[in-house]
């Protein structure tokens, strides 16, 4: 069995992305690492070529600047990189995206459990997404708790905006993949980076989503009933960077006003609590566990 990861990366340092953690955090259960890195302003493609070039293997590509309708950009150039994996399973990682040593051996074995079953299309990993800081995560429904992270890499399949995988069955209308679970968990950091580099995040990426850079003074407006506290252990390969990078005196602004949004979200948590079900949004069949 032989295992590609992949990813795409564009001023990945500006941006404040932990993406060298993230890229070492699975190197040692794949057999190479294929980094689309888009041209651009900072020393990304530098740090990412300085990390094992036994393992990683470096694209450059440029973006098209015009593309900006509903995030088409990233999945094009995930595509790049997806495309050029060599392995029998694609496993994607956001430049954002950690996996805990102690998961490894569980990630590997899952792989290789399912890896003769071609009903078997997708590996689902189970998410932190940690918020504001280090110690915070946020639970509600409005984020995904599960999502395909590898890939069988013999079926035809395509990212339609960056966010997750579509199979096409002959041609035919796409469909979510059927997937079976990691039992491990993938840690998210994208939304504990410094206040200043997730200003700039969002400065950049909203043209690719086609609408103006929306106001981000701070973390501080959400609902407090979407967080709790976290009490497990971060990985080792992140620790550092979350002492360099991350914020760390987060408080919720007590004075937010819930959006319509929000307010659903609270009414799901509740029909949740109250009927034992889980209504976040799934870009996977499960089948097998």
């Amino acid at each position: 069995m032989r295992v590609s990861a992949f990813t795409f990366l564009r001023n990945g340092t500006l941006l404040g992305y932990p993406y060298v953690e993230s890229i070492r955090s699975i190197l040692p259960i794949v057999d190479e690492f294929v980094v689309n890195v888009g041209i651009g302003i900072d020393d990304t493609v530098e740090r990412v070529r300085a990390i094992d070039p036994s393992k990683v293997r470096v694209i450059e590509s440029a973006w098209n600047e015009r593309m900006e309708d509903r995030g088409y950009v990233y999945a094009q150039q995930k595509m790049i990189a997806q495309f050029n994996c060599t392995g029998d399973w694609a496993f994607y990682l956001e430049g954002d995206e950690v996996v805990h040593e102690d998961d490894l051996p569980i990630i590997r074995a899952a792989m290789e459990r399912h890896w003769k079953n071609p009903l078997v299309e997708a590996l689902v990993f189970d998410y932190y997404h940690f918020y504001g800081c280090p110690g915070c995560i946020a639970i509600s429904p409005g984020w995904y708790r599960r999502a395909p992270r590898i890939l069988r890499n013999t079926i035809r399949s395509y990212s339609p905006d960056g966010l997750f995988f579509v199979v096409m069955d002959h041609n035919k209308k796409g469909r979510y993949p059927r997937a079976a679970l990691v039992g491990a968990p993938m840690y998210h950091y994208g939304h504990v980076r410094s206040i200043g580099s997730m200003q700039e995040k969002i400065r950049q990426v909203s043209k690719y989503w086609g609408h103006a850079p929306p106001s981000f003074p701070d973390y501080g407006a959400i609902d407090s009933q979407a967080l709790a506290p976290f009490s497990g252990t971060h990985p080792e390969v992140v620790q550092e960077w979350l002492t360099r990078e991350a914020e760390t005196c987060f408080v919720p602004n007590q004075n937010h006003l819930l959006t319509r949004r929000e307010r659903r979200h609270r009414w799901m948590m509740m029909l949740e609590r109250t009927f034992g079900c889980e209504l976040s949004k799934k870009h996977f069949k499960l089948i097998s566990r």
